[in-house]
């Protein structure tokens, strides 16, 4: 049964209870396809990368064909088209919306306004994976988040990309599998490399710093690739796994 979530933002869990681990989020407007719904969970799979969990079925609703997206940090839908209107809620990057352009704002199909300098057309593909994640220095870093409250490492790569047009899967294992070409060992590191770590990624803001969401400094942050090499080591043998770099 296709849905959309219609909340700004639903997590979806390894078991059917609130309590239960985070393993994704969905966005608003984002499609999931319900196979079971019982006692108010809906089970199934996210449509953008098939990721598997349950999602409260209070946060789905009809699908929608999206013509616009947030692009914006975070977009506040005002109860009116004007800066000085109520506000209704707010919705992460990356949402997807209905709706249509009237002067300052975007006329959402189900209710609201949002300024249109939060917004833009659904096809619309940014250039840069990386000043999409640097738009993100400072949100809190969350597990299984996506932008909603806060991100994890694999979530920020995978909304970096998506706004550039290129799909990448939800973990961090699957990521060092599937997305990008493995670099030589010589080669120099450059702006949006990607640098995989044991149950981690990020991404090189040129050569010599790395922009990730981390548990460390629990945030979005921009520091020495390094630093982050030296905190592992103690750890583990091979602190970095993979350095790859995406497709042209």
């Amino acid at each position: 049964m296709p849905r959309a979530c219609i909340a700004p933002a639903a997590m979806m869990r390894s078991a059917a209870h609130p309590e239960s681990a985070a393993v994704s989020q969905l966005l608003h407007g984002e499609g999931f396809a319900v196979l079971d719904l019982a006692q108010g969970w809906a089970w199934g799979y996210s449509l953008h990368d098939h990721y598997v969990g349950y999602v409260e079925a209070s946060a789905l609703g009809d699908p929608i064909t999206a013509d616009h997206v947030v692009i914006a940090r975070e977009a506040i839908v005002f109860a009116g088209p004007s800066i000085k209107a109520a506000a209704l809620a707010t919705l992460p990057f990356a949402s997807r919306l209905s709706g249509k352009i009237d002067g300052n704002f975007l006329a959402l199909a189900d209710g609201g306004f949002v300024h249109a300098r939060h917004v833009a057309p659904f096809d619309v593909r940014q250039d840069d994976p990386v000043a999409i994640a640097e738009a993100m220095i400072g949100a809190p870093y969350l597990w299984g988040g996506r932008g909603a409250g806060g991100i994890d490492c694999s979530g920020l790569v995978q909304i970096a990309l998506a706004a550039t047009g290129t799909a990448a899967p939800r973990d961090t294992d699957q990521q060092r599998t599937q997305t990008g070409d493995e670099l030589p060992e010589e080669a120099r590191l450059r702006r949006g490399d990607l640098i995989y770590f044991p149950g981690h990624v990020g991404m090189m803001v040129d050569e010599e710093r790395l922009i990730h969401a981390n548990a460390h400094w629990m945030a979005v942050t921009v520091e020495p690739l390094a630093d982050v090499t030296a905190r592992l080591k103690p750890d583990h043998d091979r602190p970095i796994l993979s350095r790859r770099r995406l497709t042209q």
